[in-house]
């Protein structure tokens, strides 16, 4: 049997996180209030990171916390007290990019395994080797290296060293994210959690003496996404990827949905259980594994620079924003006498097609002729964010199910 490559999801939030489980990760990573790389999602307060790293034990599932970002010097007196208490929790690993941070982990918190972020910019042997020696589990190599590149980095550091890459998700336009674009326009730091995304903005050209007139740099009226990268989606070459040596598939996203940490975890877990029940060069998901795919929020998908370097192909999307045909409407909490007990996330109403989404399983569709309150009373529509809902619906489905429709 081939060797069975971790899958590691993001978790932004507790139901985030619990989407991430039901659906099949390995393992998770996540933040807590500070010295993560995202700032943005609620992350985990010091006591919701116990109870975090609990529940995902209890799924055999493992948590990675992430302490990636490059603090200053009047931060660094906090990070003690911040990873002994993380070691406390039981996390399984630390994410640093600072070889200050690494030196510390191994100081307050020795038994803890440390992964070196891909902010670490890692894009050979020697550096991998270098980071082995100091004490590092696991490289998250740098997002611009080919297959065959990350092939020869297995090949010269030791097997204990654990590689992980990346292989869903958003790209930055920067080199392995160091960028200070965000910084400039804005004042928000992205090496400290809290980019602004101003590479997906829609930019123009103006000329000095014509103050205020703008010039679109394409022919699209609305200006040029010049900066603007295509998303990554690998779903289709996990034999490749297995081939190279890649021992955690990494999802990007902590940023995104729970819909999204649920359907993304659901597909690539779906590929993976099929790669390794049959592995062959040769194998390719089921149809409606790669559907899933574009079943989220996403911009145009690529295979990244695995394939192609940078030089060859900067995997910019003119387009810009997000394609989306799809909405989840309800959570299943459980199913009761031929209706399924539901939490709504966006409305629906009686006669809408809907399809529902079990770990594991291909999509199926129903209609909703019977929709009712809590209370059991007839309804025509469930409008209201998070409200109880029963649907009618023959099969059963587990707790954590997913409803939505076409948008």
């Amino acid at each position: 049997m081939e060797k069975r490559p971790e899958l590691l999801s993001p978790a932004g939030d507790a139901e985030r996180l619990q989407a991430a489980l039901y659906f099949g990760a390995d393992a998770v990573y996540l933040g807590g209030e500070a010295f993560g790389m995202r700032s943005a999602p609620k992350n985990f307060s010091a006591d919701a990171l116990a109870e975090a790293v609990q529940q995902a034990h209890q799924t055999g599932a493992k948590v990675y916390l992430t302490c990636n970002t490059l603090p200053r010097n009047a931060e660094i007196d906090r990070l003690p007290a911040f990873l002994q208490h993380a070691a406390d929790c039981g996390v399984d690993a630390f994410i640093v990019a600072d070889i200050g941070v690494l030196a510390l982990c191994k100081r307050y918190a020795e038994n803890i395994p440390v992964h070196i972020s891909t902010q670490a910019g890692v894009v050979h042997y020697a550096a991998a080797r270098a980071f082995y020696d100091l004490g590092a589990k696991r490289v998250v190599l740098a997002r611009e290296l080919s297959l065959s590149e990350i092939a020869e980095i297995r090949a010269k550091t030791p097997s204990a060293l654990e590689l992980e890459c990346f292989v869903h998700g958003a790209m930055c336009v920067s080199f392995s994210g160091r960028c200070l674009l965000s910084n400039y326009l804005t004042g928000r730091d992205a090496n400290r959690g809290a980019c602004a995304q101003p590479c997906r903005w829609a930019f123009a050209l103006t000329e000095k003496s014509r103050e205020g007139q703008y010039f679109p740099i394409s022919e699209e009226p609305d200006g040029t996404y010049i900066l603007n990268s295509k998303d990554l989606c690998m779903i289709e070459h996990i034999p490749e990827l297995v081939a190279a040596g890649v021992d955690s598939f990494k999802i990007e996203g902590r940023a995104k949905s729970a819909y999204y940490t649920a359907v993304i975890t659901n597909a690539y877990r779906a590929a993976i259980d099929g790669y390794l029940q049959s592995p062959s060069p040769d194998y390719h998901p089921a149809p409606w594994v790669i559907a899933e795919t574009e079943k989220v929020s996403y911009r145009e998908y690529c295979t990244g620079f695995y394939f192609d370097s940078p030089e060859t192909t900067a995997n910019i999307s003119l387009a810009g924003g997000y394609r989306r045909a799809w909405d989840v409407v309800a959570l299943v909490r459980g199913w009761e006498d031929g209706y399924l007990l539901c939490e709504q996330r966006n409305k629906f109403c009686v006669g809408d097609t809907l399809e529902a989404l079990e770990r594991g399983k291909p999509p199926f569709t129903f209609r909703a002729d019977d929709l009712q309150n809590g209370a059991g009373e007839a309804i025509d529509a469930a409008p209201h964010p998070t409200m109880r809902v029963r649907v009618r619906c023959d099969t059963p489905l587990p707790a954590g199910s997913i409803l939505r429709k076409q948008a």
